[in-house]
Order: C-alpha cells, then sequence, then structure tokens
C-alpha cells in the first residue's frame, strides 16, 4: 500500500464517521421531537411510566403514603417539641443572668 493509498484510506474512514455522527445526531434530533414531554401526549405517557406508591404498606421493603406520612410527622413534631424546650431552656437562663 502505497503513501497516498494510506491518507486515502484514512480520510475515507474520517468521512464515514463523520456521517455515522450525523446520522446519529439526527436520529437524536428525531427521537427528541417525537419525545416532547411538554405536550399533553407527553405528560400522559410520563404518568404512565411513574411507579406511584400504594395507601398502605406492602411488607418493610414497600411503606406506603400513610406510613411516610406519619413519620415526617412524628418526625416534625418531635423537633418542634425540642427547638420549644431549647427556647424554654435558655429564656429561664436567661432569667438568672439579670
Amino acid at each position: 500500500m502505497t503513501e497516498t493509498d494510506k491518507k486515502a484510506a484514512k480520510l475515507a474512514a474520517k468521512e464515514a464517521k463523520k456521517q455515522e455522527k450525523a446520522e446519529a445526531k439526527k436520529q437524536a434530533k428525531a427521537q427528541a421531537e417525537k419525545d416532547k414531554w411538554f405536550s399533553i401526549s407527553g405528560i400522559n405517557k410520563e404518568a404512565k411510566r411513574v411507579r406511584w406508591p400504594h395507601w398502605k404498606s406492602e411488607g418493610s421493603n414497600n411503606p406506603g403514603i400513610l406510613q411516610n406520612s406519619g413519620e415526617v410527622i412524628l418526625f416534625t413534631a418531635s423537633f418542634a417539641l425540642f427547638f420549644v424546650l431549647c427556647d424554654l431552656l435558655v429564656s429561664w437562663l436567661l432569667t438568672f443572668a439579670k
């Protein structure tokens, strides 16, 4: 193989790679146009893909909405109690500082 043949083969490979890249870009653009998530059909399609939680738990590995909500409310109430007690303690200590 001569030097010009090697250069021609390299150029042809480069051109083929460029065409593949352009084709992939074209397909990605076509896919993006087809899957417009901000349309009504796109929103419905995405809503069907979502794995919605159940109201009640289905075992220890799959807690339901009620269990999760209960945990959040309990945690929030305990933090509220903690901060109220801290506030009372600080105000009680400041009364002795006077």
